[in-house]
């Protein structure tokens, strides 16, 4: 039964300092080193304020789950409105702090089920929000992709993850070849997007002329004044 005690509200300062000493405590030693007290002692203040503002160790993890994924989901949103998304998620999902929050993240939901349903949320929004960027992309630049958008990101994310795991363990075997055939997989996307647009602005600037000579010579004043001025 949850305790009838006052809370502290979620706008207080004090709250935001403690989600980031857990946030901090995870990327540094995992998700199993995230105490009450090691929390109160990273942002200086006294434990019982932890359980002041949280009222189980789960609050806490569920709040710093929330405050990863917004920041992920900013950080993805941003990426994907490049002119080269895949590039750019790619990227993104070699950024050492980023990608060790969400294998920790991952970690955690296999481990303490209260969170699970919050990771698997942001997870999913973070797949949706790139698999529609890279679906628009090939839309619009006209590129017919021999694997569907969800499989490109879910095998490129996985693949960053996989590498970064293993570094941290000190493996580094295959893993130049690996980033030099996805590296090469990217060139090529982008090779076609820069064709298709090229061939897209040609024919936008033929339809222009083509239209341009259409129009009926007493439609056009600027030759109507250039001639005028000639008689005089």
């Amino acid at each position: 039964m949850a305790s009838g005690r006052r809370r502290g509200v979620e706008s207080s300062a004090t709250r935001a300092v403690l989600i980031e000493a857990a946030a901090q405590l995870i990327r540094e030693e995992g998700y199993p080193a995230v105490t009450a007290r090691r929390v109160a002692s990273r942002a200086g203040l006294k434990p019982q304020l932890v359980h002041y503002y949280f009222r189980t160790m789960d609050e806490l993890f569920v709040a710093v789950i929330r405050l990863g994924g917004e920041m992920m989901l900013e950080r993805v949103a941003k990426a994907v409105g490049s002119e080269q998304p895949l590039e750019a998620v790619w990227r993104l999902s070699k950024d050492i702090q980023s990608t060790t929050l969400s294998m920790e993240f991952l970690a955690l939901a296999n481990h303490r089920k209260a969170v699970r349903a919050e990771v698997k949320r942001y997870a999913e929004q973070l797949r949706i929000v790139q698999t529609g960027a890279l679906a628009r992309h090939f839309e619009a630049y006209g590129i017919e992709p021999r694997i569907a958008p969800i499989v490109a990101m879910v095998l490129m994310n996985s693949v960053a993850m996989h590498l970064m795991l293993e570094e941290a363990l000190g493996i580094s075997l295959g893993h130049r070849e690996t980033q030099e055939f996805i590296e090469h997989c990217l060139r090529r996307v982008a090779t076609a997007s820069n064709q298709s647009k090229a061939a897209r602005d040609g024919k936008a600037t033929v339809a222009d002329s083509a239209a341009a000579k259409s129009i009926p010579r007493t439609r056009r004043p600027a030759a109507r004044a250039a001639r005028s001025a000639t008689a005089k």
